[in-house]
């Protein structure tokens, strides 16, 4: 439920009487009352959240030299704290959320200043009904061009802040790992790609692994963006020929754009590349995604223009064309949902919700790779009444990019800069049934400050159902043994 400032000041200076005829006035003397928001990090204040996720632990944006913070349940129970920031003990906070699931809790800090301490209105946090799924898959990198340098797929459980490597470029010498994917985040089915000399695709079916070249003499490369389609049998991966190029200006550090660009289906059941020439023509093809019933590819497509001479022209459209998993072909028409070209914008990331009600997408000035463009938002696309629009809810003055739903379609994970413009950070918000999506919340971190200790970007983040396990001795070894599953 979005509400204004106003309502925040309604409902929080109810609770603020409340709290001054209760323990609160008992425990700081002398505060001065401040009818307004507090300024914490991240900005926790009105957002709504799962039951299960890890603590929101926060501190005061600004010179308060400590905080006092009571979280209190409409249904009971309450946590007290005072320190530098808000760590809030994970016991005490999963059995707060749990008991409170469906209401909401209240939070009121109190600030201490040179001038003494100040309370300000307490601000709601809603706990939804809604569950979410066990974890987080995605990449972490440092903000370099030139070199691969230390980078790694991870796994976040979002009931506690613990964090696991899944792979890392340190498994194998000069090597890049990226463009990894679940069937519906279901982690028994996993496809990733180990870029290098020794590099190849990673591919998991039902506890078996293989490593997969993707490249045929009628394809343009290897797979690169894959999407699995919902039966596990296939998976569509785009193959381009990519190039970057840097800006001197400082708003525009680097420029990511394709040569050229097809997609395949891998049918993994007979170990086949499927291809079609709607989908291999001298125009670019990028970011395949099945739809839920599996009946459908969206796709981007641009027109074909001169690399990298006209890279601002190239402007994506969001496309689909039919599949039949029976038989393996595609439709014979490619149908347009989103002319992105006609509004002068770009279509990249493509995802369907799992109940098949929404695309979302990311949109741009132009090309494919947003993740640089300060002005990339997030759209959402309703499948049922055509309705597109930019989610205001959720976009920032800076770029928005990666995201992906979760199992029940109830949440999604996106990636943005908004932080400090540098870095991509992960934020997740929910829609219910009506279409109505929530205040975005930044993935919770052990450290609530703004220094965060990470020095690494956040992205291609995936929900997953469970966590994923991969043998990397088996992995290892294929990759080093030069054995590979030659698709035909």
């Amino acid at each position: 439920m979005m509400r204004t400032i106003k309502e925040y000041l309604r409902i929080g200076i109810a609770a603020l009487a409340l709290c001054l005829l209760t323990a609160c006035a008992e425990q700081l003397k002398d505060v001065r009352e401040v009818m307004e928001l507090p300024a914490i990090y991240p900005d926790y204040t009105g957002v709504t959240i799962p039951a299960t996720l890890a603590p929101l632990n926060f501190s005061y944006d600004g010179p308060a030299e400590r905080i006092d913070v009571v979280i209190e349940g409409t249904r009971g129970g309450k946590i007290h704290l005072q320190g530098k920031t808000a760590r809030i003990p994970a016991a005490k906070w999963q059995s707060l959320l749990q008991q409170n699931k469906g209401g909401q809790l209240n939070v009121t800090v109190v600030a201490k200043f040179d001038d003494g301490w100040r309370r300000f209105v307490p601000f709601p946090i809603y706990i939804s009904d809604a569950p979410i799924d066990y974890g987080l898959v995605y990449r972490l990198v440092a903000p370099g061009y030139e070199v691969y340098s230390q980078m790694g797929i991870y796994e976040r459980d979002l009931s506690s802040f613990s964090q696991k490597p899944l792979i890392e470029n340190t498994l194998i010498a000069s090597s890049c790992v990226n463009c990894h994917s679940f069937r519906q985040t279901d982690s028994e089915y996993v496809s990733l790609h180990v870029r290098g000399k020794q590099g190849g695709t990673v591919l998991k079916t039902n506890g078996e692994t293989d490593i997969l070249d993707l490249k045929t003499a009628e394809t343009l490369g290897r797979g690169v963006y894959p999407y699995w389609h919902p039966s596990g049998r296939f998976v569509a991966y785009s193959q381009n020929d990519t190039r970057q190029v840097f800006h001197a200006r400082d708003d525009k550090r680097v420029e990511v754009f394709d040569l050229s660009s097809d997609l395949t289906v891998y049918d993994v059941v007979n170990n086949k590349i499927l291809t079609s020439p709607l989908l291999s023509t001298p125009g670019f093809e990028t970011y395949p995604a099945f739809s839920p019933d599996g009946q459908s590819l969206y796709f981007c497509l641009a027109d074909f223009q001169n690399m990298p001479a006209a890279y601002t022209d190239v402007q994506y459209n969001l496309c689909r064309i039919a599949f039949d998993a029976e038989t393996g072909r595609f439709g014979e028409q490619v149908d347009t949902l989103v002319c992105a070209a006609a509004m002068g914008k770009s279509v990249s990331f493509p995802r369907p919700s799992y109940d098949g009600k929404y695309i979302l997408y990311t949109l741009a000035d132009y090309g494919n790779f947003s993740i640089w463009h300060k002005e990339a938002d997030l759209w959402l696309l309703d499948l049922r009444t055509g309705e597109n629009r930019p989610l205001t809810e959720v976009n920032s003055d800076d770029t928005e990019s990666y995201h992906s739903w979760s199992s029940n379609s109830r949440w999604f994970v996106f990636s943005s800069r908004r932080d400090d413009g540098l870095y991509t950070r992960l934020y997740l918000a929910s829609i219910d049934a009506d279409g109505k999506v929530t205040k975005p919340f930044k993935l919770p971190q052990q450290d609530g400050r703004r220094q965060d200790p990470s020095f690494y970007s956040f992205n291609i983040p995936e929900f997953t159902a469970a966590p994923v396990e991969l043998d990397l001795r088996e992995i290892e070894r294929d990759l080093l043994s030069g054995k590979r599953r030659k698709a035909e």
